[in-house]
């Protein structure tokens, strides 16, 4: 038997996966004359391949991140539930509901919009929402009752171990009558409801099942009102705190609802609570808290597509948010890098950047479907310029920006070398099968070594203000992947792949 040197099985392993990437999708450009370098097709399926490398419980045969084992069996036994499976967020190894099911919901609005367009990567991208709502009908499965984490965030951060290797408390936290959590109750809820809707043909029964639960889990975050972060503060505080309050979830679940059901009590819900829940709020910041654009983007296409007059405002609200997005409009607020990256905030930008990108390209079909454009102020916004924006911002995620760098790990000649990620940084158990203790690991995480397996499409925080990135493990604002970065860009790369004939 020979033995290999891992510096070289590495390098071997880095060229199979090279070229089995590079060579699944060949670009035919003569059917479209528009050129565009980047390969959106080959970032597609990186983008869903990610999910893989962040998937916790028991691994199917299927799993094509090989470095990846079976971690979190007996995840949920402290309350004598069973909680295996779903994801681990980003870079450490506990199970944050809340980010767990937006990512669902995200990735879910991807498929709804853009799985026509994904060609064999659809079956992919379905099956990471799968694992998704495997997890979040576990988590819903007793009533009133939504177990919303797995693992404590503070015994966890204070060791830098492989999943594989946990052996910090596996606490579960749970939102009840006595401790309602409106928030995370509400985008459970829309997440099962959007995945209703995909395997909806596909896997009737299942999709049943999803509906089913996303009616009763609504209705437990309405009747019992308030945000998970009091209840469990020190648990989910600063890491997922609900900054914004509940409304805007409950908005967001009734929207998905009102889509997934065509039940009329919904829409009527819409109504009459819609100002109260925030409705028209000027916030314009998109993510994993708050929900409100997603809400005014996703119902403006019931009135745009499905002439639904009763929700003719949320057109009006739609159009607000993107004319707070366009570069010297009358009421533009969006700040951008000397690059030309929308910013919002140092930690994990890349967020707002996907999310952004994605309501851009969605609102711009709906817009085109019904033969509208947005007024701001004196300037007439067509979908064209909204979809010329977002892929501005996605080709510099790609690659096309002031250093070059790719901010996708796998994706071109350079990328993020050192990201914050535990089971990157550290050995497989295929090359190290030894425990690797608590702090020990805190050696490879403060290292200038690159991390020895690549988890291929993981999306990381992304450059500071002024286009620069360190490259820096311990960095977690700019080095850090999570799956709510990388679900709303699915369906964004979808839509260029395609509109670039990729």
């Amino acid at each position: 038997m020979a033995f290999f040197h891992p510096l070289l099985l590495l390098l071997l392993s880095s060229l199979l996966s090279f070229f089995s990437y590079s060579t699944a999708y060949p670009i035919h450009h003569h059917h479209h004359p528009r050129f565009s370098q980047l390969n959106y097709r080959d970032a597609l399926t990186k983008s869903i391949l990610f999910f893989e490398g962040q998937r916790s419980g028991r691994l199917p045969s299927n799993q094509r991140l090989k470095w990846r084992r079976d971690s979190g069996l007996s995840d949920g036994s402290a309350m004598h539930v069973d909680l295996v499976g779903g994801y681990y967020d980003a870079g450490d190894n506990v199970k944050f509901g809340f980010p767990m099911a937006f990512t669902t919901t995200m990735l879910s609005w991807s498929v709804i919009e853009f799985g026509g367009l994904m060609m064999g990567e659809l079956a992919n991208a379905k099956e990471a929402i799968r694992w998704g709502t495997d997890y979040l009908l576990k988590a819903t499965a007793h009533p009133d009752t939504i177990y919303v984490q797995v693992g404590d965030a503070n015994k966890d951060h204070a060791c830098w171990e492989r999943p594989e290797d946990m052996d910090t408390p596996r606490s579960v936290f749970k939102i009840d009558k006595n401790n309602p959590g409106s928030d995370v109750a509400a985008e459970t809820a829309a997440a099962l409801a959007a995945a209703s809707l995909v395997f909806r043909r596909s896997d009737p029964s299942y999709s049943k099942l999803l509906l089913e639960t996303a009616i009763r889990v609504f209705a437990f975050a309405d009747k019992y009102r308030g945000s998970y972060s009091n209840g469990l503060k020190s648990y989910v505080c600063p890491f997922y705190c609900s900054y914004s309050g509940y409304q805007d979830e409950l908005l967001w679940g009734a929207a998905w609802l009102h889509k997934a059901t065509k039940n009329p009590a919904y829409l009527n819900y819409i109504q009459a609570n819609g100002q109260t829940l925030g409705a028209d709020e000027t916030d314009n910041t998109f993510g994993w808290d708050n929900k409100h654009v997603g809400a005014r983007i996703l119902l403006s296409k019931s009135f745009l597509i499905q002439n639904v007059r009763t929700l003719h405002d949320y057109k009006g609200h739609a159009d607000n948010y993107i004319c707070s997005l366009i570069p010297g409009a009358p009421f533009s607020q969006a700040q951008y890098t000397p690059g030309g990256l929308l910013y919002k905030m140092s930690d994990s930008n890349m967020q707002y950047v996907t999310s952004t990108s994605f309501l851009l390209l969605t609102y711009a079909k709906y817009l085109t479907s019904s033969s509208k454009v947005v007024l701001c102020g004196g300037t007439t916004v067509t979908p064209k310029k909204l979809r010329a924006i977002a892929k501005r911002q996605v080709d510099y995620l790609l690659g096309k920006n002031p250093i070059r760098m790719s901010y996708m790990v796998g994706y071109g000649p350079r990328y993020p070398q050192r990201i914050h990620h535990r089971g990157a940084s550290l050995p497989s158990i295929a090359v190290h099968p030894a425990k690797v203790q608590c702090s020990a690991g805190f050696t490879a995480m403060k290292s200038q070594s690159p991390n020895p397996n690549i988890l291929v499409g993981a999306v990381v925080g992304g450059p500071d203000a002024h286009d620069r990135f360190p490259d820096q493990r311990p960095d977690y604002e700019q080095s850090e992947p999570a799956t709510y970065i990388n679900a709303p860009l699915v369906g964004a790369l979808a839509y260029l792949a395609h509109s670039f004939g990729q």
